[in-house]
């Protein structure tokens, strides 16, 4: 495997991603497309993996965000409206719901982004109160708390979903290692390092993560545009939930922080955990007390999720190796 150490950690993780990528690709003709349970559970864990990579370019900027679960209900609410009021195909709502997410975050993100830590998580908090409120109290645009139904995406066709929802998650895929191995990279540790000795560098901190902040919104919103036909119905208390803000940025924090690889291995390894215990018999009554349970083990014994612990036990082997006499 020399060859692979020879290519650089860049086009190493370009060659893993394409990997990976090729993998999504044929999953359904690997057996899949048979199953329509596991279907369902494959557009979800794309559709998640695309929320995860989204929240976390942003948090390389040192910002906790957790209004990306608002984008995604923005981006479910807007499909759903222009197909209830316009009658918009499908397809082109998706297009349109990414357009409103990033002018929504680019506004949102020049208010609130010269906020740091603690105060711009309630601010974004606060943006998707404010969303699920508007959403409530407008019936006769939104349908109010019984919400807004439409046919399903493709008829139906899960597989055919599960090919939008892939191409929606390779831009994700692509967008996080753009900003992990181009020249934005620097930029972006230096702001999350020290801001103001970034801005001294000439880093244009402000500008920098409000084009972060809007091209993970605009990601998100698909993720919540693919949502709302694949599922053909929502409402404020499910497309403004919480959890999925929360799920944003534990899957990251799980798999490891500031990677790409990261935000894929948490969704996968603690979506299918949460799915099993769901289904379970021992677990099914109380299993979100298991896992969430799991989730404050993992985050106090694995502060830098399991690609940091791999790296570590990487490096550790390195240096025994080199330590051992020839």
């Amino acid at each position: 495997m020399s060859w692979l150490h020879a290519l650089g950690p860049g086009r190493r993780a370009i060659a893993g991603a394409a990997a990976f990528v090729v993998l999504v690709l044929i999953a359904p003709w690997l057996g899949l497309s048979g199953d329509r349970y596991l279907m369902l559970l494959a557009n979800v864990m794309l559709m998640f993996m695309t929320l995860s990579l989204s929240w976390d370019v942003v948090a390389r900027t040192g910002q906790l965000s957790l209004a990306h679960g608002a984008f995604f209900g923005l981006g479910a609410y807007t499909v759903g409206l222009l197909h209830k009021h316009y009658a918009l195909p499908p397809l082109a709502g998706i297009a349109v719901a990414a357009i409103v997410c990033a002018i929504v975050a680019l506004a949102l993100g020049l208010a609130t982004l010269r906020l740091r830590g603690i105060y711009f998580a309630i601010a974004t908090l606060a943006f998707a109160e404010v969303l699920r409120t508007v959403a409530l109290q407008l019936p006769e645009i939104t349908g109010g708390p019984v919400g807004i139904a439409m046919p399903p995406l493709f008829d139906g066709d899960r597989v055919a979903s599960y090919y939008l929802i892939a191409s929606i998650f390779v831009l994700a895929l692509a967008l996080s290692l753009a900003v992990r191995h181009t020249r934005i990279h620097y930029a972006v540790t230096a702001i999350r390092t020290n801001e103001t000795v970034a801005a001294v560098m000439g880093v244009n901190a402000v500008g920098t993560k409000a084009l972060l902040f809007t091209s993970s919104a605009a990601l998100a919103g698909l993720a919540g545009a693919f949502y709302m036909p694949f599922i053909t119905h929502t409402d404020p208390q499910d497309a403004f939930d919480i959890s999925r803000s929360v799920a944003a940025l534990v899957f990251p924090i799980f798999g490891g922080l500031y990677t790409t690889a990261g935000p894929i291995i948490g969704t996968l390894i603690l979506r299918a955990l949460e799915e099993y215990l769901r289904v379970t018999p021992p677990f099914k009554e109380g299993y979100q007390v298991v896992y969430g349970a799991i989730l404050v083990i993992a985050v106090l014994f694995l502060p830098r999720g399991l690609v940091g612990l791999a790296r570590s036990q990487l490096a550790q082997r390195r240096r025994r190796v080199a330590a051992t006499p020839s």
